[in-house]
């Protein structure tokens, strides 16, 4: 969108004029900061929605993994019997699911949210890539709580970590994975419904096609190469179980290769954005 501000000489008042920009563009950063405070009020108003008039309320952050990871320890601690190199299967599967679940909340949520706000949209002008960012908060509080939790767990269990110092930097590449492919999904669902029936199908598809609850190792090793390459998340994973509860390190080739791949979805997905953004008021 371009802005154009000029003051009115007779009147003394500033008029803005608002024209849809044509071709491929930047992300324009000040003027996303120009926005921050409906950045923070968006971003606070997802917080305080995400579980209001439940019961539980933000129980729920805990409850859902604590679940999940008592499943995937059944499943593939006790009935598979797979390996979790000495770390108890419960801590061992948590972890995975605190990194899965931060790539997952945010493409899920991220993909639905030019639809969601679909009144805002169309009825005030303000950068929209503003709505897609304002959701990591809840997805980073979310994540806080249950490190919370992964750290009574490590000293109850006696887990030494190996490298805490490098977590953000797992967090961050989730992160960019999930926001690049979260603004292709958004923008596509302004125009195609499809997408947000598509999403719960294909994401629980990538969890268990993820090493969330196994370790790559576990994989066939004719097959390993070539899942680490159809699957950037599972060096991202690993890593950051290996950061939190001292497992085996991933593969450092394919973690830069991952780094990669992260940079190129968000770029790709950021501009993929910015260039359908003018249609989002007329087609939503």
């Amino acid at each position: 969108m371009a802005v154009r501000s000029l003051r009115d000489g007779s009147t003394g008042l500033r008029r803005t004029t608002l024209r849809p920009s044509g071709g491929w563009r930047a992300v324009d950063v000040r003027e996303l900061l120009r926005f921050r405070d409906l950045w923070i009020q968006l971003a606070a108003r997802d917080v305080r929605l995400r579980y209001k008039q439940t019961a539980l309320g933000v129980t729920w952050v805990l409850l859902q993994p604590i679940a999940a990871a008592g499943l995937f320890s059944f499943v593939f601690g006790v009935v598979a019997s797979l390996p979790s190199e000495g770390v108890p299967y419960f801590v061992f599967s948590f972890a995975g699911l605190a990194a899965w679940n931060v790539f997952s909340s945010t493409l899920t949520k991220t993909s639905a949210c030019m639809v969601g706000n679909a009144a805002l949209v169309t009825k005030v002008y303000f950068p929209r890539l503003i709505l897609p960012l304002s959701l990591v908060a809840s997805t980073l509080l979310e994540l806080l709580v249950s490190l919370a939790l992964l750290a009574v767990l490590l000293v109850a269990y006696g887990v030494q970590p190996a490298a805490v110092l490098l977590a953000p930097a797992w967090l961050l590449l989730l992160l960019m994975l999930a926001l690049g492919l979260g603004l292709v999904g958004a923008a596509l669902t302004v125009t195609y419904r499809d997408v947000q029936y598509a999403l719960p199908v294909l994401v629980p598809f990538v969890l268990y096609a993820s090493p969330v609850a196994y370790r790559v190792s576990d994989v066939p090793v004719r097959y390993q190469t070539a899942f680490y390459l159809a699957n950037p998340l599972a060096s991202i994973i690993e890593g950051f179980r290996w950061s939190l509860v001292g497992t085996t390190a991933p593969p450092w080739p394919w973690v830069a290769y991952s780094t990669a791949v992260a940079l190129v979805v968000l770029l790709a997905g950021a501009l993929a954005f910015q260039r359908m953004e003018r249609q989002f008021a007329d087609v939503i």
